[in-house]
């Protein structure tokens, strides 16, 4: 029997994803962790360990896996996808994979990218439904393709051809806020206009911040109370309500109505680089949480979400992805390393980019938030990000270096930003 290129191929390919999908299947164990203080630089320009592997901070219980796959010789894109892999396959992490918060008709979207280092490859894949691992698609996109990037209907089937299951990645916690969302926001969405839009008003149920300005003119905001704090407890308390009604359970009610109240973001990043110099990097989302359906943010674009170059080092982003495809934050952050700068001032100079894009004004810049991962070649690393986040949840980079820790990020602003609510 005779069979095709194409049947031949796929069935090639089936069978790696395949192998793949059955990796990592041990859960790391729990470590302790170490926080370094935001105030001080030291902790962020590493000590050129290699080889070593950085991550967004839901990705530290993945490390210990990755890394002794990434010692023993695994290749870098590999270990990064074993780190990013893991809160993919979590349904109780709703910012990526099984799980992710829906768009706003209650269907779940993923994007995804990669950068393969050695060989100056790359592959994306962009609004991606019922497939669950995008981060390995956009690998088998880079690897078996002549294109970088697929998305859509066209992207859910290429991976269906090559061996990836459709699954239904909206479970019943994730169907449950997303039907909390409706209701509280039955006349609200994220149509325009944008923060951007000249017409744009703030929305007067958010919790406000009053602007000051350091002793550096590098303007800050620090919490404050506002009238507008009662009409904000009504709106909780009537949410606390609506959860009840759809059987939210109790212990949970309060972080689903701060996923309605405030959008989630989440993503993971991860780059890895081993003691030869070689490095990879990977981000993967779900995206914006009750986004329109087809909006991509900045994970799936080389050069926002992720990028990477053998000869410097590798970026990656999670937050605001609107405005970070505006900076090409990964490429920037990447290109100022290119010319000298430490991967700190790299990172603080690609948020200041974004603040200036705003001209500084403090009423916006408080509904913007973004958290960069910075691997220079040599194994110098930093994370940064333009808001600290709230005492009790400050924003974090996950490292492994042959310690596993999570360490506080450097902030443009004090405080924590209070994400769009719409």
């Amino acid at each position: 029997m005779s069979i095709s290129r194409r049947g031949f191929l796929g069935s090639a390919i089936a069978a790696s994803v395949a192998s793949g999908l059955k990796a990592q299947e041990s859960q790391p164990k729990a470590d302790s962790q170490r926080s370094n203080d935001a105030s001080s630089h030291a902790g962020y320009f590493g000590t050129g360990k290699r080889p070593i592997i950085i991550c967004a901070n839901n990705g530290l219980n993945y490390l210990d896996d990755a890394f002794a796959f990434l010692k023993g010789g695994g290749d870098t894109l590999d270990a990064a996808i074993r780190v990013v892999k893991g809160p993919e396959d979590d349904p109780n992490d709703d910012s990526v994979g099984l799980g992710g918060l829906p768009n706003e008709e209650g269907v779940v979207e993923l994007d995804a990218c990669c950068m393969h280092g050695p060989t100056r490859r790359a592959g994306s894949v962009g609004g991606v439904r019922n497939i669950k691992n995008v981060s390995l698609v956009s690998k088998v996109v880079m690897e078996h393709t002549g294109h970088v990037m697929l998305v859509g209907e066209g992207a859910e089937r290429f991976a269906v051809a090559v061996g990836f299951p459709r699954e239904n990645l909206l479970t019943e916690r994730s169907r449950k806020i997303w039907l909390l969302w409706k209701e509280n926001h039955s006349t609200d969405d994220w149509w325009g206009p944008g923060l951007a839009d000249p017409n744009w008003r703030p929305p007067s149920s958010s919790p406000v911040t009053t602007p000051t300005t350091s002793p550096q003119s590098e303007p800050h905001s620090e919490p404050h109370s506002e009238p507008h704090s009662e009409l904000w407890e009504e709106r909780v308390h009537r949410l606390e309500e609506a959860a009840a009604r759809l059987g939210i359970e109790p212990e949970f009610r309060m972080a689903a109505i701060r996923r309605v109240l405030s959008p989630p973001t989440g993503t993971i990043h991860c780059s890895a680089l081993n003691d030869k110099g070689e490095i990879s990097g990977v981000t993967t989302t779900s995206g914006l949480a009750f986004k329109l359906p087809g909006r991509c943010g900045d994970s799936p674009i080389i050069g926002a979400g992720c990028y990477t170059d053998q000869d410097v080092g590798s970026a990656g982003a999670t937050g605001s992805g609107e405005e970070n495809i505006k900076v090409a934050g990964a490429h920037t952050i990447v290109e100022n390393m290119r010319r000298g700068m430490s991967p700190l001032d790299a990172g603080m100079d690609a948020l200041k980019r974004i603040a200036r894009n705003y001209n500084n004004d403090m009423n916006k810049l408080k509904f913007v938030d973004m958290t960069y991962y910075v691997l220079r070649k040599d194994g110098a690393y930093a994370g940064v990000s333009l808001w600290q986040g709230y005492p009790e949840k400050l924003h974090k980079i996950a490292v492994h270096d042959g310690t596993r820790r999570s360490e506080v990020t450097v902030s443009v602003f004090k405080g924590a930003s209070h994400e769009l609510v719409r």
